[in-house]
């Protein structure tokens, strides 16, 4: 694949407006490491390779076990994922995928049984602001296998 351009070096304004996102989001009171699972199914949802890359790096070196990543795409059926960390997958999925419609109010109400307003207020930036980096790096194809991508990432959120 061919990256057609480096979006983080040819927009730096627009760079650092979803780095300010990442930076507001990182003094959320949802825990980091429920953030950066969120993120990982978000761009496991978008086929974002670059984000996948990076994030995993960022998961494993936050202490996050590969088993756990390994079966992210069945967390339905998975029983190594809390009551929380359920509620918050399925909103992810739920607005990342709204094409298929509304946000359901099952999925709603299971999201406010396990977060406070504020929180899901977070959840849902953290879930869009993730789908809009997907959206310029599969739109710019910007390569998984660039030298360590979650150096410049991490220091962004």
């Amino acid at each position: 694949m061919k990256q057609r351009t480096n979006f983080y070096q040819k927009s730096p304004n627009v760079v650092k407006l979803l780095f300010n996102l990442s930076g507001y989001l990182s003094k959320s009171t949802v825990e980091p490491s429920l953030l950066q699972l969120v993120n990982f199914r978000v761009s496991q949802l978008n086929g974002c390779a670059f984000c996948l890359n990076a994030d995993t790096a960022m998961l494993r070196a936050s202490g996050e076990t590969e088993q756990r990543l390994y079966v992210l795409n069945a967390w339905r059926e998975a029983p190594f994922y809390t009551e929380r960390e359920r509620a918050a997958l399925a909103w992810a999925e739920a607005v990342t995928n709204i094409r298929d419609g509304h946000v359901p109010d099952e999925v709603y109400e299971t999201a406010t049984n396990h977060f406070s307003e504020e929180e899901l207020i977070d959840l849902t930036l953290t879930i869009t602001t993730t789908n809009t980096y997907n959206r310029f790096n599969i739109s710019f194809r910007t390569p998984a296998d660039v030298l360590r991508p979650w150096e410049k990432v991490a220091e962004a959120r």
